[in-house]
């Protein structure tokens, strides 16, 4: 049996199908099962439970051999809230994992999280806490770092595919890289993450064969769409006095932090080791604006 968490939200039902086409049995961690009943009905065992909630933790993991840990808040959450369900939330998972016995762990992490960045932003401290914990937990582990996580049914691509769609001027967030990977091959890479004896106890960079900037990305959406618009480059000190009102609402309460990371630096990584030891070539991001596009 295998423990998933965050297997409800944008990434998680992809690791899921994933799992469950290799015929893994599932348990999936929910706060409210009766909303998951499409899971449910293709085979997922639901339980209730929470991240802030250690004993649903221990009671979740009784009987299972392998955990996915994919739980996560958007990097624009309350500093506080992102300490207790990704800090905190992991160290209960991990001590509940190390005593029920499991046998790997396989935890998502994100790409640019080190020592170096756990003051950039709330977020990255976390992925980062989060990697040492696993790390010294003494459980076999897989740990993978994705880039930014692209999809055609939620996610950042769709967004920016509805601005270039609707808005008469592009605004491009960021000068900087990205290297996106597409959600299908992040829950492949999940899938045999649990069955590869090469991955044990090591950390992957997860990313596509693309390395672009913003404005870069617009410029393939616009081609894919056959649109003709304008772009501006958001100055950073606009965004970050963008940042400073959203502060003031509760839900985000951490935009300064996350227009920190955006321009910390290139969001890429090496994803040849990856590639080598799962055997998986992620599509480029041509093709995953095309499967955006022919999902709508």
């Amino acid at each position: 049996m295998i423990l998933v968490t965050g297997g409800t939200g944008f990434v998680g039902p992809k690791v899921v199908a994933a799992l469950l086409a290799d015929g893994r049995p599932l348990r999936l961690l929910a706060k409210r099962p009766e909303k998951h009943e499409d899971l449910h009905a293709s085979g997922c065992e639901i339980v209730q439970g929470d991240m802030a909630d250690a004993g649903t933790l221990r009671r979740a993991v009784e009987g299972c051999d392998a955990v996915v840990h994919l739980v996560a808040l958007p990097p624009f959450s309350a500093p506080a809230a992102i300490e207790r369900v990704m800090s905190q939330g992991t160290r209960d998972l991990v001590a509940a994992a190390t005593g029920a016995g499991v046998g790997r762990f396989a935890l998502m992490s994100a790409l640019g999280a080190s020592e170096e960045t756990v003051d950039v932003s709330p977020y990255y401290r976390a992925k980062w806490e989060m990697e040492q914990e696993v790390r010294g937990s003494g459980l076999e582990h897989v740990i993978f770092r994705p880039s930014f996580i692209f999809g055609g049914d939620g996610g950042l691509l769709r967004q920016q595919i509805m601005l270039v769609r609707l808005s008469p001027v592009t605004p491009v967030l960021s000068r900087h890289r990205l290297q996106p990977i597409w959600v299908e091959d992040v829950g492949a890479f999940y899938a045999k993450a649990l069955t590869t004896p090469a991955a044990s106890n090591r950390t992957f960079d997860l990313a596509g064969p693309d390395r672009l900037t913003w404005a870069e990305l617009h410029e393939r959406i616009r081609r894919a769409l056959g649109k003709r618009r304008p772009t501006f480059q958001i100055p950073p000190g606009l965004l970050r006095a963008g940042a400073a009102v959203g502060g003031l609402l509760p839900p985000t309460r951490g935009a300064r932090a996350a227009v920190e990371m955006l321009e910390h630096g290139d969001n890429v990584g090496d994803a040849g080791p990856a590639v080598e030891t799962f055997g998986i070539e992620p599509i480029g991001v041509d093709e995953q604006i095309r499967r955006a596009l022919s999902d709508r």
